[in-house]
């Protein structure tokens, strides 16, 4: 039954590859053990009998044209898993440097102490100047823009004592509104109280490696401290904040402003009053200029020298290096999706390419199955389908491997402000419209050149 089918085929089509020609046997025994029951299915049955022919002869086309098939395959597939790679990093990167931003706090802003010029205009003449309890009074009152701020005394010459072990680390005071401002995330026990300000109790609430070093295996709260001989009660302990080493936070203890200021005052001259800094937010994002303006202002005039020089403050804001950072970042994904878009171009240019070269190479085959009764349709489909597949194959295999190594980067953690590359959805999005793009592209082209070819002069060609 199969011998005089072959041999009609093999009559009819003797330029179709065997490929080709033994899909066309499997289907007619298809058809043949399974008849339409009705002639409505016949349309259907039709329609993938050609869809079955036109994709046998797409794979034969490309196992015959292996190593340029796989190049241009290649190219493609480089290009969008490039793409989604370096935009994953670049992601990666935006994620950990925002991490290590909301791990100080939401939206904060220092103040630190400045050199005032004694000559306006003239920082030659500075002189020193150091924030004061004050300050801090005057900022809290005259500044409607700022939500909330706390005076700071930090000291990093402190040496911690239980009954377990010992060690040093930094020493803060800080009234109880800071740990509102700033992100402590308590592990156990409670955070500082208007009532140990007020009183001048003396507690301590201690970071996470600390409570490690000074109990270890032993429960910390309501045990006692000595900080530079004074005794200190256990009231609270903080979870770990970041990765590794990498956040002073966890070696500190924290203690109410009060008792920080009458037992651990800062050294030196002008350190009446003084405290080492001022944290504080302002009431949203939006306003973080203003904010910092009144802050200004009342330093200014406290300290008598004019707000406009800049160069007279020191601080930092963490509202205006995270809008820096995030257009830095959005610049980059710009650049990444050019290149990106720009390499899919040139693979869908080498689509282009190789599909003119079938054409070419194919021309007297497409002129005896146009001699034989196939419709521009049939012709235009296949070559169409061919651009298409190429294209969409090679860019889902670059979008596969990009999603793997970014799944498999992801079960590691990169040094700090880097978090593993993550596949971001805008891009993949962007990659699949520009594959559809570059495969539609990449096959019409070739498939108008092919269905135009006229029969008898496609015969002719040797």
């Amino acid at each position: 039954m199969m011998q005089p089918v072959d041999q009609s085929i093999s009559l009819k089509f003797p330029r179709i590859p065997a490929t080709c020609q033994l899909a066309i046997l499997i289907w007619r025994a298809f058809k043949h053990r399974h008849p339409a029951k009705n002639s409505s299915a016949s349309p259907v049955i039709n329609l993938m009998q050609m869809m079955f022919i036109v994709f046998a002869q797409i794979f034969s086309t490309l196992w015959a044209h292996k190593l340029r098939s796989f190049l241009t395959m290649f190219g493609i597939a480089w290009g969008v898993g490039s793409l989604l790679l370096l935009v994953g990093l670049g992601e990666g990167f935006r994620t950990g440097n925002k991490r290590n931003l909301s791990e100080f706090g939401e939206n904060i802003m220092f103040l630190y102490p400045g050199r005032a010029p004694a000559v306006a205009g003239s920082m030659n003449s500075a002189r020193q100047y150091r924030l004061t309890y004050q300050d801090y009074l005057d900022i809290r009152k005259e500044s409607p823009h700022i939500k909330a701020i706390t005076p700071v005394l930090a000291t990093d010459d402190v040496h911690a004592v239980s009954e377990y072990a010992s060690a040093s680390g930094q020493l803060t005071g800080a009234e109880p509104q800071y740990n509102g401002i700033r992100f402590l995330p308590l592990k156990q026990g409670r955070w500082l109280n208007e009532f140990d300000e007020s009183q001048k109790r003396d507690v301590v609430v201690l970071g996470d490696e600390m409570t490690h070093n000074l109990f270890p295996g032993h429960p910390a709260i309501g045990s006692f401290i000595l900080l530079n001989d004074h005794r200190f009660e256990v009231i609270g302990t903080l979870n770990r904040v970041g990765r590794g080493d990498e956040n002073s936070t966890n070696t500190r203890c924290y203690i109410p402003f009060q008792v920080m200021r009458s037992d651990f005052p800062l050294k030196g001259e002008e350190s009446f009053d003084a405290i080492s800094f001022v944290n504080y937010q302002p009431r949203t994002a939006d306003e973080h200029l203003i904010a910092q303006d009144e802050a200004r202002r009342v330093v200014a005039r406290n300290h008598h020298f004019d707000y406009h020089d800049l160069d007279a403050f020191e601080g930092w804001d963490t509202v205006q290096q995270a809008q820096m950072m995030g257009t830095i970042f959005d610049a980059m994904n710009e650049f990444l999706g050019t290149v990106g878009l720009v390499t899919l171009a040139l693979g869908a240019i080498g689509v282009i390419n190789i599909m003119l070269i079938a054409v070419t190479e194919r021309t007297r085959e497409i002129g005896l199955r146009k001699a034989l009764g196939a419709t521009n349709r049939s012709i235009m489909l296949q070559f169409f389908a061919e651009g298409v597949l190429l294209t969409l194959v090679s860019g889902l295999i670059g979008m596969g491997f990009a999603g793997g190594l970014m799944a498999l980067l992801g079960n590691y953690n990169g040094p700090g402000g880097f978090d593993p590359p993550r596949l971001v959805a805008k891009t993949a999005i962007l990659a699949i419209g520009s594959l559809m793009l570059a495969g539609v592209a990449a096959g019409v082209y070739p498939a108008r050149k092919a269905a135009r070819l006229e029969p008898v002069e496609a015969l002719r060609k040797e």
